[in-house]
């Protein structure tokens, strides 16, 4: 099949090279060229997919990257994966609505179109449908077919391919399309009975996440306070074998998904019911004040070996929002970076997984955490423990480090 994926960023990327592996002729649509043309010279920025597999399926023709929407004329199924962010704590659809515009144009009949993008129930049958309808003429569920499938990432366990896929159709005929297509990508399927039992179900998986790891985040700020090693506890909580799902502590939430998506839901629940979401909202809360605290600790440890914050010189480790990520986005260590730099002090961050030449993206300098770098701070703190640090050598070196990640241990560390 002719396969078009709109969005070739952490999710679309992965879907369009495993699509292109398993025989169809793919697009990958993007409006961004700096990354077309990265993805054309068969560089990858995405840690899913090796370079060595995008370069495979160019070579194939199996797949090919573009900015020019006249690519996209003749597709048979049309995958969007576009961002969903928020905007002053409002749902930001602009990305989905201008896609589904441009996808109007070429849609023809017997074509499928299916939304991954995470958004509040009812986006595929309120928005997306009737966008495709008015642009292209033609009726959903009978001249064409639609539906949303979540996206879903994999992790350490559990491989792309190997995650199950929530699949759902706005009648019966455009699920059995959707669940036929993704059968030759994904090893597992589940179709469920409509578009907004899966959008509602993508909204509770990082829901389920975002609360427990709140929890779990001012859980160790009262143990802090009360004299209890929060990661003991932890560890200890976990012998049970039922009952209990592991979460620890952080210096607060990032990415594209777990700050955001719960905040989808509670802005639809409050537009139709007119009643918050509690738990989403307390759980925002606690994770806007985690970097606070975070800065909160070294500040006071300065104070105990009478160094002012002002004019201390502090090394920020690990940038990016999750382990061994590339990306950014939402990353609690810009808010920690620009309270350590309102209270004046000199603050450098030292982050391998953001690519040469992409310093901009960064808010604070940028250096290597070498030895030398390390001993001439009056406080290191360990935000992600990328596998590229040496922590032994940190542990070592640094007059004193806030280890949010439970890495260290001696007299000069403190645990989040």
């Amino acid at each position: 099949m002719q396969v078009v994926v709109a969005g070739q960023g952490y999710v679309g990327l992965p879907l369009a090279v495993r699509a292109a592996e398993v025989g169809h002729r793919v697009v990958g649509y993007d409006v961004d060229t700096h990354r077309v043309g990265q993805l054309a010279a068969g560089r990858s920025y995405v840690r899913e997919v090796d370079s060595s597999r995008l370069c495979a399926v160019l070579k194939s023709g199996a797949y090919s990257a573009t900015t020019d929407a006249d690519a996209l004329a003749g597709f048979d199924i049309a995958v969007i994966t576009v961002p969903t962010p928020l905007r002053d704590d409002v749902p930001d659809l602009s990305y989905i609505e201008s896609c589904a515009r441009m996808l109007g144009k070429y849609l023809r009949p017997g074509a499928t179109v299916v939304l991954e993008s995470t958004s509040y129930p009812g986006t595929t049958e309120e928005l997306l449908l009737p966008i495709l309808e008015e642009v292209s003429g033609l009726k959903g569920g009978v001249d064409f077919l639609a539906g949303f499938s979540p996206e879903r990432l994999g992790n350490k366990r559990w491989s792309f391919e190997g995650t199950p896929k929530l699949v759902s159709g706005i009648n019966v005929t455009s699920l059995d399309v959707i669940k036929g297509f993704y059968d030759g990508i994904f090893q597992t399927t589940v179709p469920v009975s409509g578009t907004k039992v899966a959008e509602l179900a993508k909204l509770i998986e990082n829901t389920f996440r975002f609360v427990n790891v709140s929890m779990i985040n001012e859980l160790a700020m009262l143990a802090a306070s009360l004299g209890v090693d929060i990661w003991e506890a932890i560890d200890a909580a976990a012998t049970k074998p039922f009952g209990f799902m592991r979460f620890t502590p952080g210096p607060g939430v990032g990415g594209h998904c777990l700050p955001v998506d719960p905040m989808f839901l509670s802005w639809k629940v409050q537009q139709e019911l007119g009643i918050p979401f509690r738990f989403a909202e307390l759980a925002a809360d606690v994770n806007r004040r985690m970097p606070d605290y975070v800065v909160r600790r070294p500040v006071a440890a300065l104070d105990r070996r009478g160094i002012p914050a002002s004019g201390s010189r502090i090394l920020l480790l690990g940038l990016t929002y999750k382990y061994n990520a590339t990306d950014l986005r939402n990353s609690p260590s810009a808010r920690v970076a620009e309270l350590l730099l309102g209270l004046g002090a000199d603050v450098r961050g030292a982050e391998p997984n953001i690519p040469d030449g992409d310093d901009a993206k960064l808010n604070v300098p940028r250096v290597d955490a070498t030895p030398d770098e390390v001993a001439a701070t009056d406080a290191v703190i360990l935000l992600m423990d990328h596998p590229q640090f040496d922590l032994s050598m940190i542990q070592q070196h640094a007059a004193y480090v806030l280890d949010c990640r439970n890495r260290l241990s001696g007299p000069n560390v403190e645990t989040l």
